[in-house]
């Protein structure tokens, strides 16, 4: 059959254009979505967008666990979509396939690793689209493309049929372009939860690493949700001391061997040819040593206790979920690296605590769209999809709801 999407933004892989038929009934039935390309498909590829990868894996026999569950629900599969190499990006760019088209911002990136998931989803051409979360790549690519993404709890959906990244980080998530299909997909994947917030937690560290175009955003999401609680909002430094620079660190250094564990006897055998700036990851992943991931994640295990107290049970934390807008396809590499490191200082707190974020997209008064997150409790992801749709009602004004 021929593939009846007409990919206009570059998001679909060559090895991708397949349609498998969802189930005839259940609670997705109707809705299309997109895969991202580390994905397991049975019958279909993986490339990870790498074309050594796809070279050197057999076609997989069984789909992804999450591939399943969604077909089950009725939602039909319009093929794979592209990824930054190995997910190890949060620019949305790929040496191999080309940079996918932001439809919000048509001179800027779409933001990665599920670059071409929001492409897809910001064009409407699918429904939603799976992507995955391990330092950031939905949360950032969703405040990119003014969509609604999020990461879900560490291990809280099934990683099997996966290509991992970290696997101590990766989660499966997805994006959609509006707030009824975001839940609605959120309904038919995740378990029910009694989770009911009555603190609102403000981290400053946070809030101060993105740019000045975030801060009413902000405001108004901080403001709604006190009202919502009715509790005022308790703002504190979370890193304290040792900064969320520090907490970035700590990150990538447990999270690169982790990532080393696991692809670098590929990488050693094979020799893939990656883009600059993921090689240079993949070259610094291979220095780590025994010793410093060690330290790593001891601090990693106190950052996540100290996250997990200061939210408690009941707590719920307001936070931009990326630093800036998306830079331009042409910035300069320094400074897009720049950027990644702020925002990495940020998107880290949820992956080095395993905890749940939802991205919602918010308009500034000059017309911009950026993401800020709301930040729950293990397991509370479901209740934090709803607390976050509830929000987006209560801080679009006409002119913004527009714009969304």
């Amino acid at each position: 059959m021929n593939f009846p999407i007409q990919d206009t933004v570059g998001a679909w892989v060559p090895h991708g254009r397949f349609v498998v038929e969802g189930r005839a009934q259940g609670p997705l039935a109707g809705l299309a979505f997109a895969a991202k390309d580390v994905f397991h498909v049975a019958g279909h590829p993986t490339a990870a967008g790498n074309p050594t990868w796809l070279a050197t894996h057999p076609v997989p026999t069984a789909n992804a666990a999450v591939i399943d569950r969604l077909l089950g629900a009725g939602a039909t599969l319009m093929g794979k979509v592209l990824t930054d190499e190995l997910a190890y990006s949060l620019h949305g760019d790929n040496a191999h396939a080309g940079t996918p088209v932001n439809t919000r911002y048509p001179e800027r990136v779409p933001g990665g690793s599920s670059s071409g998931s929001a492409a897809a989803v910001g064009a409407r051409l699918v429904d939603f689209a799976l992507g995955t979360d391990t330092g950031g790549s939905t949360r950032v690519p969703a405040s990119y493309g003014g969509l609604w993404g999020l990461r879900t709890t560490h291990g809280l959906l099934s990683a099997e049929g996966l290509v991992p990244l970290h696997p101590g980080f990766d989660t499966v998530t997805w994006l959609a372009h509006d707030p009824d299909t975001f839940e609605r997909v959120g309904r038919a994947l995740l378990p029910a939860s009694a989770w009911a917030p009555r603190r609102l937690q403000v981290p400053l560290d946070a809030w101060e690493l993105a740019d000045p175009l975030f801060e009413e955003p902000l405001a108004r999401v901080r403001d709604a949700l006190a009202a919502e609680l009715g509790a005022p909002a308790e703002a504190t430094r979370w890193a304290g001391d040792t900064r969320l620079d520090g907490w970035r660190q700590t990150y990538a250094t447990a999270g690169a061997h982790e990532g080393w564990r696991v692809h670098g006897g590929w990488i050693r055998e094979h020799r893939p040819v990656f883009g600059p700036a993921i090689a240079a990851r993949w070259a610094a992943a291979s220095r780590v040593s025994d010793a410093d991931a060690e330290a790593a994640r001891a601090q990693w295990a106190q950052i996540r206790a100290r996250v997990r107290a200061l939210l408690g049970d009941d707590g719920v934390a307001v936070l931009p979920s990326a630093a800036s807008l998306a830079p331009r396809r042409d910035a300069d590499p320094a400074a897009v690296d720049a950027v990644r490191l702020r925002t990495m200082a940020i998107t880290c707190i949820a992956g080095l605590a395993g905890l749940p974020q939802v991205s919602l997209p918010v308009t500034t008064g000059d017309g911009e769209v950026v993401g800020v997150s709301l930040l729950g409790a293990p397991g509370s992801d479901l209740a934090l999809i709803r607390l976050a749709t509830r929000l987006h009602r209560m801080v679009q004004t006409p002119r913004h709801a527009e714009s969304c």
